[in-house]
């Protein structure tokens, strides 16, 4: 990372700053550049961008918002801070200089955190301490790049939150999630209803109950002549077997009684 040594003030034209390839930042409000470039016009810039120079060429470090306006404004020359930084600080400051002016989405957020890791082939745990964030921080954030395209352009459209989207990484059905989705928008619901959504539709169903057969009165009376057969056919061999019954309203009550010993009348 530079230091304040390495820095020098200088006088660049506009038109000869090039872009940083690592900006995060992928949408500008257009509204906001105009309030910009109107106070750039009335007060000039107050804040100068940040470059640095490789092979005669001038790369934007960080004032991607100033540096726009500045276009808008008509300005043909700019003030501009040169630091003498590597290519890999360049993405780190211009990252870092959105984040804490919270002027990146959540999405491009995680996709620059994401570059970065990938770019220096290291783990979210040495990222998080160079970038100057707690690892699960930094985790939440690459986490919700799980949600597809769709899903993410979606949330930013309709301006739902990051808790919104995290809550939405609980499902990890695709079409589900995505119905889910479409349900919080369009009922508009807040980040506690849409968490009792997702639990509600997430809970186990009650085992079906179909293709289970429901024993009906004409079947118990069935049983019931079964089991008089049976005593029949005792009485018959010889076994003096009785039966009793009981009914009420919960159940039927059927009693047998066979004695041991049998004594035949001759």
């Amino acid at each position: 990372m530079f230091t304040r040594d390495k820095l020098k003030l200088i006088k660049l034209p506009v038109a000869k700053i090039l872009p940083n390839p690592s900006q995060p930042r992928k949408i500008f409000q257009e509204d906001e550049l105009q309030s910009l470039a109107r106070s750039i016009q009335e007060n000039g810039l107050l804040q100068p961008v940040t470059v640095r120079r490789e092979n005669g060429q001038y790369y934007l470090v960080a004032g991607e918002r100033r540096l726009r306006a500045c276009k808008l404004a008509g300005l043909r020359d700019i003030q501009a801070i040169l630091s003498d930084c590597e290519p890999e600080d360049s993405a780190v400051l211009a990252l870092l200089e959105n984040v804490q002016r919270r002027d990146l989405q959540m999405f491009e957020q995680a996709n620059a955190i994401l570059n970065l890791i990938r770019e220096w082939q290291i783990t979210q745990e040495e990222a998080a301490r160079r970038l100057g964030m707690s690892q699960s921080y930094l985790a939440n954030k690459v986490r919700l790049l799980k949600l597809s395209p769709e899903e993410q352009s979606e949330i930013i459209t309709h301006k739902l939150t990051e808790r919104h989207a995290r809550a939405l990484l609980r499902v990890d059905d695709i079409e589900l999630r995505q119905k889910i989705l479409r349900n919080v928008i369009n009922r508009g619901l807040n980040v506690a209803q849409t968490e009792e959504l997702i639990s509600e539709t997430m809970k186990p169903k009650e085992p079906s109950r179909k293709g289970r057969r429901t024993f009906v009165a004409k079947d118990i009376r069935l049983f019931i002549n079964t089991i008089d057969h049976a005593v029949d056919a005792m009485k018959t061999a010889g076994i003096q077997a009785q039966t009793e019954k009981k009914e009420t309203e919960e159940y039927i009550e059927c009693v047998v009684r066979i004695p041991k010993l049998n004594r035949v009348q001759v």
